[in-house]
């Protein structure tokens, strides 16, 4: 899917003059008038950034931006604020915006700021790529390998694990090179932290 910077602004003219800024710079930009417009068109798949209004109608930038990651939407977010709406900004910061770029905006300023948020969601994503990857690797385990794993991870010898679970030393030596293989891990410390670095066994040793 293309990627795309997703600006929300309730005034055509803002709209009009970043589209075309961004344009200029090769950039494509999908405009909003409103929260409920992009809330209906946006989805998790998405890459890019937000460029958002502080005060939006119906609902305020930091509510928008709740409503969004709600709907698992992580993109990098910046936000377009007027001199009033700067605390505003800055708690949407705190709240995992990204940075935000105060009204009248300099044009090269603006620019900065959305490139950096292009460059972080394009990084984000290949790491989120790559997290997949190995979820997917050690969801390929099968029962045993994985209980071979998981007594790695615990620091256990391989006659501890071989007692544990029953079998010989040789069988285990043969699970753990499978499971090597699998995760295509260059040695157990390299597979000891593409597992830890999962979701499923992020917090497994706690």
């Amino acid at each position: 899917m293309r990627e795309s910077v997703f600006l929300v602004d309730d005034d055509a003219d803002v709209r009009d003059a970043v589209r075309f800024l961004l344009a200029t710079e090769g950039l494509h930009v999908q405009a909003f008038s409103s929260p409920a417009e992009i809330l209906e068109f946006i989805t998790p798949e998405h890459g890019g950034c937000l460029l958002l209004d502080v005060r939006l109608p119906e609902m305020n930038g930091l509510e928008l931006q709740e409503a969004l990651r709600h709907r698992g939407i992580q993109l990098p977010i910046v936000f377009i604020s007027g001199h009033g709406d700067i605390p505003m900004a800055v708690r949407a910061i705190n709240a995992g915006a990204l940075d935000f770029v105060e009204k009248p905006f300099n044009d090269d300023l603006l620019l900065e700021k959305v490139n950096n948020a292009l460059e972080i969601s394009r990084t984000n994503r290949e790491h989120e790529g790559s997290r997949r990857d190995i979820e997917d690797r050690v969801a390929s385990l099968t029962p045993r390998e994985r209980e071979v794993m998981e007594g790695i991870l615990q620091g256990k010898l391989n006659k501890v694990i071989a007692y544990d679970l029953g079998v010989s030393v040789r069988t285990v030596e043969v699970h753990r090179a499978h499971v090597l293989e699998k995760l295509a891990a260059r040695n157990t410390s390299d597979m000891v932290r593409l597992v830890l670095s999962t979701e499923s066994y992020r917090n497994w040793l706690l």
